[in-house]
């Protein structure tokens, strides 16, 4: 039938699912819908045409004009065969292009209205052209693909006009019905023919990828074959020569390196096991390869390398200086140990642990030490942690294992006794996998660790040798098992004058070399450093100072290229210092520069440092309700309720109506909402503060306080006095009230520091209410104002 012939405006229809069919192409199709069966049924009773579509989603059982593309064919059924499951088995020839318009049921079968649509017959040179083109891409198609016959190749060849040529080579193609149903809606010959050109382009390049990865893949099974078939020859040549393969081969090549081996007896009979097991198990096997990976890490441990150590205590203390200022209590200790090395190397060596909010200099610490001694260092960041095996390493029988971090960090440093520092150790998690923590003390404790047990090497590695430095910001969140196990050596900060000698003697020259320029290049006097200590970083270390001064450098570096020669260096000042750092971010003051009522100033210490927070009071007409504000916790809610609960019972000594409660709120809030606050050491600073809203005398403002209150009264030690205490220095506070008992914690204080401050100590809050709290300036003792 030709196209010509196929002018119906109306033909049963059968949807297809995932199939496309083309002008002049004829293939079998399998019907079993009823309403497909009831359409071929109807066809066969006429003239036997039907119009095939293809459906957009071939999930849809019984599809309406929505569901089907809306250009298909015209097509003849050529033959019918009835098959026992009751569908049909149709061959079909494609015939024209036709545009569906509309879908309706008709006596249980679709019946489709159609428009045929135009025969592109034109030809032309440029399309014989591309024809050539199409075949020849089709040619090389049919050759890389395995799935369609040579002789398709000659179907097509012979046909001279572009529009059939077109549909034929569309037909042959093994693609998406996207891409064929794309072809299809193609009214123009010449186009179909570039779209055809561009598929058989993107195709060929996958079958040719395809084939390469192919002869790859089968390169690499032809060599492993060929060198487990010679393998097996030189297996069987041994055998017959009564050698047995000790001496050659790949367990050969190991028992030369055991033979060069440093390691106890037990260390070389465990390797003379899994040799054994090596030469029994066929090199293709994966265990072959778990085998040959243990032994090349129990060969590969310095299971008797030591490096000696340098114990010269004048070169150590140069090194120490040289690297850091100040910190003498650390450079002390080390210096202890280095003379008891000295004296006794049979001396267990410490465990420290450096406690410090960040940029004081714990991690390079450990450097310092490391060159101090002559031994390697091996740093581990701890951070994050959440997994047992990251410590203890993964049994052999896991895919992939391999040994922890220590056993790692051991081989990597080649020695037995390297200065191992464990960084962030108060950051490690634990979850299901198991308490990393737990892990660690075994490593950590000197009566344990000379008997290691990683997961991996299963045989007992002697960590005696090993300087193990910890660091942590803080120490609450150390289990107290390990806690225990290390020796805590506090670095609560450093003072301005301290970070204006590391500026100068540290940062800076490391800061002009880092951009390449010369001291003469630029010039910071001592007030600009100190202004930038005060002014613009806020911190126990020196990080933000030293960013700050690279910040500095980078704009002389910035107007030394541009200047060139008229360059003539730069000088920095106080007074001209906004021009490099832009506006101060802080201000070198108490916050509060005059006393006010209801206002006082408390002492914290954050994983920052210490710092200075004020806690705000004010009372309301009410009914003796307390408020508290201020992501405060648990044990700083008890503490407030302490203080007002001692307020209430002391009401007459401190010139209140005892009854005041009956008609007054309090409201307690600790700026900062954001950040959680804990702790009992705000106790004297909430309970001043409530006896200033109260009375409406003001607290001054040059003073701040720290300690933790009980219901008679008493002030109580509590911790981290000389972070606090640096904390209110570089706020500018010169006058600090402390508890009684913490009197001795004030001498580990740097006397630079030390002696421009007035420390009060207490032991009665009344104490604290007598120092922090103005007389009333208009009712002086009598009754507040209420």
């Amino acid at each position: 039938m030709s196209e010509h012939e196929w002018e119906l405006s109306e033909a049963p229809l059968i949807p297809l699912r995932n199939v496309v069919v083309f002008p002049y192409h004829v293939l079998p199709l399998f019907v079993g819908r009823p309403k497909s069966l009831k359409s071929i049924e109807s066809a066969l009773a006429s003239n036997r045409k039907v119009v095939l579509v293809c459906q957009k989603d071939e999930s849809s059982e019984d599809p309406a004009l929505a569901d089907l593309y809306d250009v298909g064919v015209g097509a003849e059924i050529l033959q019918l065969l009835k098959l026992p499951d009751g569908s049909d088995r149709v061959l079909v020839e494609g015939v024209r292009r036709v545009h569906l318009l509309d879908v309706r049921t008709d006596n249980d079968m679709l019946v489709a209205q159609i428009e045929p649509l135009p025969v592109d017959e034109k030809t032309s040179t440029e399309r014989q052209a591309l024809m050539r083109v199409v075949l020849d891409q089709f040619s090389q198609y049919v050759e890389l693909s395995k799935k369609l016959p040579p002789e398709s190749v000659n179907n097509v060849s012979g046909v001279t006009e572009p529009d059939r040529f077109a549909d034929l080579v569309a037909s042959s193609l093994l693609i998406g019905a996207e891409d064929r149903q794309m072809l299809l809606a193609t009214l123009d010959a010449e186009e179909r023919l570039h779209r055809i050109a561009e598929l058989l382009a993107k195709e060929i390049y996958v079958l040719e990828l395809a084939r390469k990865i192919e002869g790859d893949v089968k390169a690499k099974i032809d060599q492993s074959q060929r060198e487990y078939y010679l393998r097996e020859q030189v297996r069987a040549i041994e055998k017959e020569l009564g050698e047995e393969g000790e001496e050659a081969g790949e367990v050969g090549e190991y028992r030369n390196k055991l033979g060069k081996l440093h390691a106890p007896q037990y260390v070389r009979d465990k390797i003379d096991e899994e040799l054994a097991r090596l030469a029994k198990t066929p090199a293709m096997s994966p265990e072959s390869s778990v085998i040959r990976t243990y032994l090349d890490w129990l060969i590969s441990l310095p299971w008797e390398v030591k490096t000696p150590d340098k114990i010269d205590l004048k070169r150590a203390r140069r090194v120490l200086d040289k690297d850091h200022y100040g910190l003498e209590e650390i450079k002390d200790r080390i210096l202890e140990y280095l003379a008891v090395r000295k004296l006794s190397d049979k001396a267990k060596g410490p465990i420290l642990c450096f406690v410090g909010p960040p940029g004081v200099g714990k991690t390079s610490l450990g450097k310092s030490i490391a060159e101090t001694l002559g031994r390697k260092f091996v740093h581990v960041s701890l951070g994050g942690i959440r997994d047992e095996a990251e410590v203890r390493g993964h049994r052999r029988t896991y895919v992939g294992a391999m040994p922890g971090r220590i056993i790692q960090g051991i081989k990597q440093a080649g020695t037995r006794n390297p200065v191992f520092l464990l960084d962030e150790i108060d950051k490690v998690g634990a979850d299901f996998r198991g308490d990393p923590t737990a892990a660690l003390l075994e490593a950590l404790d000197p009566e344990q660790n000379t008997q290691f047990s990683d997961h991996y090497i299963e045989i007992p590695f002697d960590l005696s040798d090993v300087l193990f430095l910890t660091t942590a910001n803080v120490s609450d969140t150390i289990p107290s098992a390990l806690l225990d196990r290390m020796e805590v050596i506090s670095l609560p900060g450093y003072t301005d004058e301290e970070k204006q000698q590391i500026a100068r003697h540290f940062l800076l020259p490391k800061a002009l070399k880092q951009h390449g320029l010369k001291p003469e290049d630029l010039t910071i006097d001592d007030d600009a450093i100190l202004a930038i200590i005060r002014q613009y970083t806020r911190e126990a270390g020196v990080r933000g100072l030293e960013r700050s001064l690279v910040r500095i450098c980078r704009k002389v570096a910035r107007a030394a290229v541009e200047q060139k020669k008229s360059f003539k260096g730069a000088s920095v000042h106080a007074d001209n210092l906004v021009d490099y750092l832009d506006l101060a971010p802080y201000s070198y003051t108490s916050l509060l520069k005059e006393a006010r009522v209801g206002v006082a100033c408390g002492l914290v210490v954050t994983q920052y440092g210490g710092d200075t927070v004020y806690v705000e009071s004010t009372r309301m007409d009410g009914k003796g309700n307390l408020q508290l504000t201020g992501q405060l916790g648990d044990v700083m809610k008890e503490s407030a309720q302490a203080a007002l609960s001692y307020i209430r019972a002391h009401a007459a000594d401190l010139g209140l109506d005892p009854h005041f409660i009956e008609k007054t709120d309090l409201h307690v809030h600790v700026p900062e909402g954001a950040v959680p606050k804990e702790g009992p050491s705000a106790g004297v600073t909430m309970a001043t503060a409530m006896v200033s809203a109260l009375t409406g005398r003001k607290v001054r403002a040059d003073i701040a306080m720290t300690g933790e209150i009980t219901l008679r009264g008493q002030v109580l030690p509590v911790g981290g006095i000389k972070a606090k205490v640096l904390g209110a220095y570089r706020a500018g506070i010169r006058k600090v009230i402390l508890p009684e008992e913490n009197r001795r914690d004030t001498t580990k204080i740097s006397p630079d520091i030390s002696e421009k401050l007035e420390f009060v100590f207490v032991n009665d809050i009344a104490q604290v209410f007598e120092r922090a709290l103005l007389p009333d300036e208009t009712t002086a003792g009598s009754t507040s104002r209420q």
